[in-house]
């Protein structure tokens, strides 16, 4: 058998993992009231948005119907992904409100958006670059 040229103990060890926790600390993203406040308002925005496309009579019916399959995702109690899941678990939900603002804003186009969007021109610009839209 051959020796390791490294000794290795246990205060070794330890000393070895401190500086790496040290990194993943402050590698973790610091989020502000103002942003989660942002994000916060951001959603009801989106139900808002939803609510209107439905009942725009300028939005044909596979659209809406598109709409409807997302916001009955959207409120299911379980998802493919899992929301306690960091970050993953939220990327599914936001894939589906993109796919789906791309398929029903790209017919009526961004019209529709300013006429329904009911939030801040910063998170209308948003949803026009998730949905494709010319900005």
């Amino acid at each position: 058998m051959s020796q390791d040229p490294v000794p290795r103990t246990s205060a070794g060890a330890g000393r070895e993992r401190r500086p790496l926790a040290r990194v993943g600390r402050a590698a973790r993203p610091r989020v502000s009231r103002a942003e989660l406040r942002t994000v916060a308002r951001f959603v009801p925005d989106c139900v808002v948005l939803f609510r209107r496309l439905l009942g725009d009579p300028r939005v044909p019916w596979w659209r809406k119907a598109l709409l409807g399959g997302a916001i009955g995702y959207l409120a299911m109690p379980f998802d493919l992904v899992p929301d306690f899941i960091p970050v993953v678990g939220l990327l599914d939900d936001a894939l589906v409100v993109a796919l789906v603002l791309r398929a029903v804003l790209r017919g009526p186009g961004a019209a529709l958006l300013h006429e329904h969007w009911p939030g801040p021109e910063a998170s209308r610009r948003v949803i026009e670059r998730l949905a494709g839209l010319p900005g």
